[in-house]
């Protein structure tokens, strides 16, 4: 982050020394347009022949001397804006390491199984964004064919998506109550916070929009049980109607902000109704590989420091443990107290008679004529005991 915050000053100053050119250019430029204009319409209204040759010739030369010395110094700060940007250049240079291709498996992407993957994985976060002529160039230009029953959610998805950041509530409404029951098996709130919505954008209407408000309260029927309390305040508003929602203690209901939470919210269930998670899988990677890349890049300068050979291998497993955070837990994993490493398939947790869990290669190497001893307690037992641990 320091050597993220390091460019971003330099990109600062960059961005500040553009804005007073600008306003200085347009200053200059103005004041040189005005005495132009000036000098043409003395011209114009006294003639050339009336005029004073010498005062003319005089008044000539110093705006050619004014419009000279305006371009020199608009050129001059132009020259030193461009030793700002070679700057940052230098800084990212200075920060950051260009170099990555030691830390990246160069076969990652070397067979046609694994390219199509990848690409059937940026379409799908095209459609995801909603950008969807992209995503057909993209699937056009590299072969991959995607079904119409894959791609046809993520159409309906941002088509309510853009209905809802116009704040039209009429689709998402049509498509809640068209899977009411899928939702309110996932527990979910949306149909009755798009119904307070439509209810909160009538009453931003006024006193004009008060019968209309009432008839509305009557969809609130269904969810009178799971959200009494908000109901309650939301009928109370009306009693401040005539005076206005804005001066009342209900004016909290008016906050702009409700608009991006109900994106929020139909995004994460109707991606949830989908099987999907409300991320795509290239924005996840994506943020995780930028999480990974700095701590991998210490690793390997430490590596070449030391001269440590054979540590760093282009297999699928990485050379240290690296936290990315809970956000970036998507399943459980074991690490073995004993040998400090991850658990497979092919070495899964195996939990001992006492209760503790160590891997299968720990105990394998723990094993000595047929018993093992527990490194955490002092209990002999035997391997064949053992049981191996799903997650």
């Amino acid at each position: 982050m320091e050597q993220c915050a390091c460019v971003e000053r330099e990109l600062e100053k960059v961005l500040h020394r553009f804005v007073m050119y600008g306003h200085q250019s347009e200053e200059r430029l103005d004041e040189l347009l005005h005495s132009v204009c000036e000098i043409r319409g003395q011209l114009v209204a006294f003639g050339v022949q009336d005029a004073d040759l010498s005062v003319l010739s005089q008044t000539m030369a110093q705006c050619c001397k004014n419009i000279k010395e305006t371009v020199q110094m608009l050129a001059s700060r132009h020259k030193d804006i461009h030793g700002s940007v070679s700057k940052v250049g230098k800084a990212i240079d200075r920060n950051f390491d260009a170099e990555i291709s030691a830390v990246v498996a160069e076969t990652v992407w070397d067979t046609p199984e694994r390219q199509k993957y990848l690409s059937e994985t940026i379409v799908e976060h095209l459609y995801r964004q909603g950008m969807l002529s992209v995503a057909e160039d993209l699937c056009q230009e590299s072969g991959v064919v995607i079904d119409m029953s894959m791609k046809q959610p993520f159409l309906e998805l941002n088509r309510i998506l853009e209905a809802l950041r116009m704040q039209d509530l009429r689709p998402a409404l049509e498509w809640a109550v068209t899977n009411r029951q899928r939702l309110l098996d996932l527990n979910s709130s949306l149909e009755f916070k798009l119904h307070r919505l439509y209810f909160i954008s009538l009453l931003s209407g006024g006193i004009s929009n008060q019968m209309e408000a009432l008839q509305y309260a009557r969809h609130f029927q269904p969810f009178a049980s799971q959200h009494q309390r908000d109901i309650q305040i939301l009928m109370g508003s009306l009693v401040y109607l005539r005076h206005g929602i804005d001066n009342s203690p209900y004016r909290s209901l008016l906050e702009t902000n409700q608009w991006a939470e109900i994106c929020n919210i139909f995004t994460r269930d109707a991606c949830a109704l989908l099987g999907l998670s409300v991320e795509s899988p290239l924005s996840v990677s994506f943020a995780s590989g930028c999480m990974a890349l700095p701590v991998l890049m210490n690793i390997k300068q430490v590596i070449e420091q030391r001269q440590c050979s054979g540590v760093w291998t282009h297999k699928d497993e990485l050379p240290i443990e690296i936290d990315l955070g809970k956000k970036c837990w998507y399943h459980s994993v074991f690490a073995c107290p004993i040998l400090r490493q991850q658990t497979s398939e092919s070495n899964p947790p195996m939990k001992l008679i006492c209760g503790h869990v160590i891997s299968r290669d720990a105990l394998n190497k723990l094993t000595n004529a047929g018993k093992l001893k527990c490194p955490y307690c002092p209990m002999e037992q035997n391997p064949s005991h053992a049981k191996q641990i799903y997650f």
